[in-house]
């Protein structure tokens, strides 16, 4: 891949089954693929549906969404975000996405990581000793089948593969992987020593206190001989774009308090606090939250904090908000935000 001359928008989600509500999981997966056309129409880049085992999402099968909503879009990309490459099998994950690239023709991405949420472990019979060591080896396995058709292959967690053809072949001539990152440094060396895009997720804290992981990710990539052009990075974090910023934040704050507090007990993370919500809806905070010209400021301000953003999507769908709420918000995206942005040169 190399880089465009804008910033790329998008959306991201994880099938969230709509806290607090009586929707079942039929009219909320109906919901989801409407709103995956809505972004569509609306002229966004990107839409991505992560993976979870957890009754709250219904993102399991990630490609399956995604197959579901390519025959209903046009232009927009789709991507996982992420695929627990650990805990899947790179030829099956290869193959779902190859035929997700044929049925889209040619709009089908995977982000791959090593999981955040880690119930795929023992779901999938794979050891939490072996965390990294897994995804090591499955991203190594991984390119080597999106570059060749043939492939001879051995490591400790697979069988081995002898001269063994992978079909179906993608559409494109190479299928997009993207790195999933958190914190870790040791993930943003191995992505820029690949050559392969960044997609670092910020859900907390100050966003340009990352600038030194995405600096190492470039600065691994130049010494692995890459061009600067090749080197990409996306941002994934919470948001939401309302009307304008007070009610923006009177539609997010509530769900988002409620279910975030929820994770944070699964996580041992402090409760949300109005305090701390507000710190992470401030200039530097990571929360893209606002009307769409605090949006868009706020855009353009993270991207020059890392030095470059290539693309951002936008968490919005795990605040509680309601099906016209997301609707509208990523009518307001593609409307307004992507026009104000393009305005100044993003």
């Amino acid at each position: 891949m190399i880089k465009k001359n804008t910033m790329e928008i998008g959306i991201d989600s994880f099938a969230s089954a709509m806290y607090g509500s009586e929707l079942g999981s039929v009219d909320a997966m109906e919901q989801l693929l409407d709103r995956i056309v809505a972004a569509d129409e609306a002229g966004l880049d990107i839409y991505g549906i992560g993976e979870h085992h957890k009754k709250e999402f219904l993102d399991s099968a990630t490609a399956v969404i995604l197959a579901a909503a390519a025959a209903r879009t046009k232009k927009i990309r789709l991507t996982s975000a992420v695929s627990v490459l650990s805990t899947s099998d790179p030829v099956r994950l290869f193959q779902s996405f190859a035929t997700l690239d044929i049925i889209s023709k040619g709009r089908a991405e995977i982000v791959v990581g090593r999981g955040s949420a880690v119930e795929s472990y023992p779901l999938f019979g794979f050891k939490m000793n072996d965390y990294d060591a897994l995804f090591k080896e499955k991203l190594s396995l991984l390119l080597q089948i999106r570059d060749h058709e043939f492939v001879t292959w051995s490591g400790k967690f697979r069988p081995e593969l002898k001269d063994q053809p992978v079909y179906p072949r993608p559409l494109q001539d190479k299928l997009p992987i993207w790195v999933g990152v958190g914190g870790t440094p040791q993930s943003f060396v191995r992505a820029g020593m690949l050559g392969l895009p960044l997609m670092v997720a910020i859900i907390g804290g100050d966003t340009y206190r990352f600038r030194p992981l995405v600096d190492l990710y470039r600065k691994s990539g130049a010494e692995a001989g890459f061009r600067p052009e090749e080197l990409i990075v996306g941002l994934h974090s919470p948001g939401y774009v309302g009307e304008d910023d007070r009610s923006a934040i009177d539609d997010y704050y509530p769900g988002y308090s409620e279910i975030w507090t929820k994770f944070g007990r699964e996580r041992g993370w402090p409760p949300v606090t109005r305090s701390s919500f507000d710190s992470q809806t401030a200039a530097d905070g990571a929360i893209v939250l606002g009307g769409p010209e605090t949006v868009a400021k706020k855009l353009i301000r993270h991207s020059e904090a890392l030095g470059g953003v290539d693309r951002f999507t936008f968490q919005m769908d795990n605040a509680g908000l309601s099906h016209q709420q997301l609707l509208r918000s990523t009518e307001l995206i593609g409307t307004k935000v992507i026009p104000l942005l393009r305005e100044k040169g993003h």
